[in-house]
């Protein structure tokens, strides 16, 4: 008799998403940011996002060909970690900068931890911290938006941090920071383009809307607390809009590898990324703080996972009965 059904182990889980779909949807989420990026900032954006992403699909189609593992560049991982990587730095900067910075998130982020999935930090963060720490001059030095003429200015919370609240209020309005016609990286400018991406993720599902609200929300109510300004809401807002806590927070501290699994561990660590985020900004030495306090939250993670994993069904908590 033809067997009718087959019949296999539990779970039995069918889905169309692929990690190919995933990461095609975050490089279209990205593209309002990046178009902004390239408007504000003219030709030297764009030869600095070419140049990130072809080092890192090219750093990992080397690495898995010599090292005789299956080449997955086609899954698009590499390319989002040179897109975000871009996105992440100054326009016009050396053309090296992104080539270092593509080699160290490919190989040393990811490739020697086991390639995508076994990675402890975010890739292109951890390239971008590499990158700051190496080379501080040319990765905070910014050019003017619009302009194509290669002045440079302080961002927003450059301005903020050395000249205080009236001096940035002077030089910058909340509107400039929202559209997106300030200085800054080529990706982190514009909040409007961040903003929408980032729905877009939401409502197709890829990202949970938890990480980014519990980020936000806690760095918004340090900011209010112990900012200096009381209830300023545009002191507030300038905070929001004016540096990487956008990108950081939608694009990058969701990253499924290096956050939570768990609902409530997802909440906590949000929490954990606003609140040190708030604490490098108005007690740290620097104007930002976004990349830190996220890869220092990845770190957390499996404490995190450890205290807020929900106990199986029929089975009793740790000291229950």
């Amino acid at each position: 008799m033809e067997q009718l059904f087959k019949v296999s182990s539990n779970p039995h889980v069918r889905d169309k998403v692929t990690t190919h779909s995933i990461m095609l949807d975050v490089i279209l989420a990205l593209v309002p940011a990046t178009l902004v990026g390239f408007y504000c900032f003219g030709l030297p954006a764009v030869i600095t996002t070419v140049l990130s992403i072809a080092t890192c699909v090219i750093a990992e189609y080397a690495w898995q060909h010599f090292m005789g593992k299956t080449v997955t560049i086609g899954d698009f991982s590499a390319l989002l970690t040179g897109l975000l990587l871009a996105l992440n730095l100054p326009a016009g900067c050396s053309w090296y900068i992104p080539v270092l910075g593509g080699l160290f998130a490919i190989i040393v982020v990811k490739q020697v931890f086991g390639g995508l999935g076994q990675n402890f930090m975010n890739p292109a963060l951890g390239a971008r911290c590499f990158l700051l720490l190496s080379f501080t001059g040319k990765m905070t030095t910014f050019i003017s938006p619009c302009t194509y003429d290669g002045v440079t200015m302080a961002t927003p919370l450059g301005v903020l941090k050395e000249g205080g609240y009236e001096a940035l209020t002077q030089a910058f309005t909340v509107k400039q920071m929202f559209i997106g016609t300030i200085p800054g990286t080529i990706g982190e400018v514009s909040a409007i383009a961040l903003i929408l991406g980032g729905a877009y993720l939401v409502w197709k599902k890829v990202i949970s809307i938890r990480i980014p609200a519990a980020y936000i929300i806690t760095f918004a109510v340090c900011i209010l607390l112990f900012g200096g300004h009381g209830l300023d809401l545009n002191f507030l807002a300038m905070h929001l809009f004016g540096g990487g806590l956008m990108l950081g927070s939608i694009f990058m501290a969701t990253d499924y590898v290096t956050s939570p699994i768990t609902d409530n561990g997802k909440l906590v660590f949000g929490c954990c990324a606003g609140l040190l985020t708030a604490i490098f900004r108005l007690f740290g030495s620097g104007a930002e703080g976004v990349s830190y306090a996220i890869i220092i939250s990845n770190l957390l993670v499996p404490l995190i996972e450890k205290y807020t994993m929900p106990t199986a069904f029929g089975m009793a908590k740790k000291g229950g009965k």
